[in-house]
């Protein structure tokens, strides 16, 4: 507020009881926030598990909440950000250049249909940015990722929620629903999270052709790497009715490194130069994960490894008694066989014990618990843990 303005402002409230002047000059001269923005919750779609140690006083034995890759990444990615690291006093390359053309070599495509963002989570707000104006409908699963519903919601976008079918996204109900509602987006998961469960790619590019006029399939393919043949759906990057979002943070174990890449039509794409910060990737995680990317038989390992450690997970959860969903991520979702207050009553439980895992916020899902993929010395925690934290959800 300037001189003038400050003066004016003064006057005014010269003529209010004492309380209400004061009230009224520090609405004026602090920060006047958007309506948006105003009726917005002060909060994050997670509460992340540093926050968690924080509250509980203690570090996790074991971090298996957060659908993190413990094998951590290749060798060679941790060498080439090693060696990056010297170069940190200069700005990274803005254009991401070198990714994503080998981006752009390992999946046979153009350059122009590749951009590369702070993760998964920051290419979503670019996208909601580029979409949704206030009022702008949007069409998600109930239950699904919360981060993207954070971002509609921060541009005044409007969601409309359809329920899981049998523990999986219904997509042909998300097509019906965004007809119904003049969606201009659908947001759906293939591999799912928190459920675990997948549709083939030949099912996703069928379900297309219900997909309404001018609206736009967002598909989030961030566990893709661990997913059977043929989860990918074979659809031509050309085609204008899908985005694809894929990650360097789960089976390339670069969670900490916050790389994601957008996958469309080179028309799509060119939009997110208008809007994205153009030097958000830093020097050291593009190194990072050019050498991820180069070391594939790296990345063979680790699947086969979050396969060993899916099925141990499994074991451990029929041992006591509950029921392991099928799983083409790096997670397990655990049905522990009743409602959602004993679902909370266990993972609290084995938080209690030192063992990060989280759940399903949506009912009926919330009858389960996620568990991430660990090694065996977390595993051994995890059985360990998971009777007491039975036994005392059963109020044993």
């Amino acid at each position: 507020m300037g001189r003038r303005g400050l003066f004016q402002a003064s006057a005014c409230a010269r003529l209010l009881p004492e309380g209400r002047a004061w009230r009224y000059l520090r609405a004026m001269t602090h920060a006047r926030f958007t309506r948006l923005a105003q009726s917005l919750p002060a909060s994050v779609p997670f509460v992340g598990p540093e926050e968690q140690e924080r509250t509980r006083g203690a570090p996790f034995d074991a971090r298996l909440g957060a659908n993190e890759n413990v094998f951590g990444p290749s060798p060679k990615a941790i060498a080439a950000m090693q060696a990056e690291a010297v170069e940190i006093w200069k700005y990274a390359d803005a254009a991401s250049h070198d990714l994503r053309a080998a981006l752009a070599g390992h999946l046979g495509i153009e350059m122009g249909n590749i951009v590369v963002g702070e993760g998964i989570d920051g290419l979503l707000g670019y996208l909601v940015r580029l979409l949704i104006e206030p009022g702008d409908a949007v069409v998600t699963s109930d239950g699904a990722y919360p981060t993207f519903n954070y971002h509609v919601a921060g541009f005044g976008g409007v969601l409309h929620k359809l329920p899981y079918r049998d523990d999986h996204e219904d997509l042909r109900g998300l097509m019906a629903l965004a007809r119904e509602t003049g969606a201009k987006l659908v947001y759906f998961a293939n591999p799912d999270n928190p459920m675990g469960s997948w549709l083939s790619g030949a099912d996703v590019v069928a379900a297309l052709e219900d997909l309404p006029e001018g609206c736009l399939l967002l598909l989030d393919e961030a566990y893709i790497e661990f997913a059977p043949e043929g989860t990918a759906a074979p659809v031509e990057i050309e085609d204008e009715r899908v985005i694809r979002m894929r990650t360097f943070s789960k089976a390339y174990g670069m969670a900490g490194a916050r790389i994601g890449y957008a996958l469309g039509s080179a028309g799509l794409i060119r939009n997110f130069e208008k809007i994205r910060n153009h030097f958000g990737m830093g020097r050291v995680a593009q190194a990072g994960a050019l050498a991820a990317l180069q070391d594939q038989t790296w990345l063979r390992e680790i699947c086969d490894k979050v396969a060993a450690s899916r099925e141990a997970i499994a074991r451990i959860a029929r041992d006591n008694g509950l029921d392991p969903l099928p799983s083409a991520t790096n997670f397990v979702t655990v049905d522990c066989g009743a409602d959602g207050d004993f679902a909370r009553a266990v993972l609290g439980g084995l938080v209690a014990q030192g063992v990060f895992v989280r759940m399903p916020f949506v009912a009926p899902q919330d009858r389960c618990i996620r568990i991430s993929c660990g090694s065996e010395a977390d595993l051994a925690r995890l059985a360990e843990a998971l009777p007491e934290a039975l036994r005392r959800a059963r109020g044993g």
